[in-house]
């Protein structure tokens, strides 16, 4: 099994999303983690609402330092932001380091943060796809 890593600053909206689509779309084939190189160590409520209603909620799901997924290999990581992008840090080996950035929801209402479901559905999932499979 593949596995991607998508990073964000915060892990609380936009990575938390496509790490649970990616699981949901692709799970058969591809495992996700989703972390934060400044981890705020809270899911947003609207982020998880958005999962929620589209019923690919897990409790596993939380905002994690980058520093805990430190020992799993990745055969892809994604950054999701313009800060993480800037601020990864180089990864061991030969993993591809892209990235996809999305707007931001945090701050916005409940349909922000579905416009980022959606967004990231469309334009992620299918990268991911294509990248490892």
């Amino acid at each position: 099994m593949k596995q991607v890593l998508i990073l964000c600053t915060g892990n609380s909206c936009r990575s938390i999303i496509a790490e649970a689509l990616i699981n949901a779309e692709l799970g058969e084939t591809i495992h996700a983690f989703s972390s934060g190189v400044a981890a705020s160590g809270r899911v947003h409520p609207h982020a998880k609402k958005t999962l929620q209603i589209h019923d690919i909620w897990r409790d596993e799901y939380h905002s994690k330092k980058l520093e805990t997924l430190i020992d799993v290999h990745f055969d892809l990581v994604v950054t999701v932001c313009d800060h993480a992008s800037q601020t990864c840090p180089i990864s061991p080996g030969m993993t591809e380091i892209v990235h996809l950035g999305f707007e931001d929801p945090n701050g916005g209402d409940y349909q922000a943060f579905e416009l980022c479901f959606n967004q990231v559905k469309a334009r992620l999932l299918p990268y991911v796809r294509s990248a490892l499979t």
